[in-house]
């Protein structure tokens, strides 16, 4: 009986270390990823937001509770993220990885390298800055974190540094779109734009937009302002109101958080006054008094750096993104689309088809516009 006892306890004793064993799973460690925004930062409803939307809410499948935190999402809720913001994106293969977004939001020139390096020391795989103000910032910390990688958002580093990609936009192209329903859809035969600082990069995007205009409607007169700053609402307003005061009937900006200023403008001049709105769909921010948007798809670019991380494929150097790759074109018209004449419409298609074929080069530059000869669209 003794030995019995001693049997069924020396049993039990084993059965309770394997099931011990057996319920002590291993930690499984979501790889980081790391963003740290420009000074428009969260919230801005366009440029900082599309990059933020690439990480959390494509890449991780999450959603930023202001105050609270990060949420996951549901399969159905991802798959209408997709559908909802990127409706010319769905074939692209677009899908969720096991991946944990660390975010900084920076608020000064000043916060770009310490919170790059925090980032980079929270042990993330990849880090991404947004924007071509974090060159210099993006330059001088990827050196010191060689075994780190590092995306660029608008701007470039060359050469370009083993562990960084620079992702770029022809701008132009998606301006020009938007240009050519700009100059068959006004009234006044005048039209705006409102650019953030004064400089190459939004250069880009009043060149595409003139030749869209001219290209359509060469007696067209587009009016031309800069407020400094891509951060500043009241100036976005304050300069399509000078705009609208003269004459202008529908203005363009891509200016930052100075662009919800101009849309505020449209919607408060009303019927017959339209703003067009940038980086993402800003259609919804003013239902029917936004006549389109230029979506410059920063999200996909930053989805395709984390892909090329998480799959093994990064390369360093530049990549450039259009209208043929999918990194810029036209919001859906989900407001507007039932006050512009199909004509119209099959007109900036063909300028589309003829940008994707080769057929037209738009003008990336003031210079180069001034040379610009506008196709014949048949």
């Amino acid at each position: 009986m003794k030995k019995l006892l001693v049997l069924l306890l020396v049993v039990g004793l084993a059965v309770t270390v394997f099931a011990g064993c057996k319920t002590a799973q291993p930690v499984v460690t979501k790889i980081k990823i790391g963003l740290v925004t420009d000074v428009g930062s969260r919230g801005d409803k366009s440029f900082n937001d599309s990059a933020l939307r690439g990480l959390e809410e494509w890449g991780a499948s999450v959603g930023m509770i202001p105050g609270v935190g990060y949420r996951d999402l549901t399969d159905a809720e991802y798959t209408k993220v997709i559908q909802t913001e990127a409706p010319d994106l769905i074939n692209a293969g677009i899908h969720k990885f096991d991946i944990e977004p660390v975010v900084l939001e920076s608020h000064a020139n000043e916060d770009y390298v310490p919170n790059l390096k925090t980032v980079a020391d929270e042990g993330c795989k990849l880090v991404i800055g947004v924007g071509f103000m974090l060159t210099d910032a993006i330059k001088e910390v990827a050196a010191q974190y060689p075994d780190t990688y590092f995306m660029l958002i608008d701007g470039v580093i060359d050469p370009t540094p083993a562990n960084v990609v620079c992702y770029t936009f022809k701008e132009q192209e998606g301006s020009c779109l938007v240009g050519a329903l700009a100059g068959q859809m006004t009234k006044t035969n005048k039209l705006g734009f409102v650019g953030g600082m004064d400089f190459a990069l939004i250069h880009k995007f009043e060149a595409g937009y003139m030749a869209g205009v001219k290209i359509v409607n060469p007696d067209a007169e587009v009016f031309v302002g800069y407020t400094g700053n891509f951060d500043q609402a009241p100036d976005g307003q304050k300069i399509a109101k000078l705009q609208f005061d003269q004459g202008a009937d529908i203005v363009y900006h891509a200016s930052g958080k100075c662009g919800i200023g101009v849309i505020q403008e449209a919607q408060t001049r009303g019927p017959g006054y339209y703003a067009i709105g940038v980086d993402s769909d800003q259609d919804y921010m003013a239902p029917g008094r936004v006549l389109t948007s230029m979506v410059k798809h920063v999200d996909y670019a930053t989805w395709l750096s984390i892909q090329s991380v998480m799959d093994n494929t990064f390369k360093s150097g530049i990549i450039s993104l259009g209208i043929k790759e999918g990194g810029v074109g036209m919001s859906p018209l989900k407001f507007t689309k039932d006050i512009i004449p199909a004509e119209v419409l099959a007109k900036v298609e063909k300028i589309k088809q003829m940008i994707i074929n080769g057929e037209l080069v738009v003008p990336d530059s003031r210079e180069a516009f001034k040379t610009f000869v506008p196709p014949q669209v048949p």
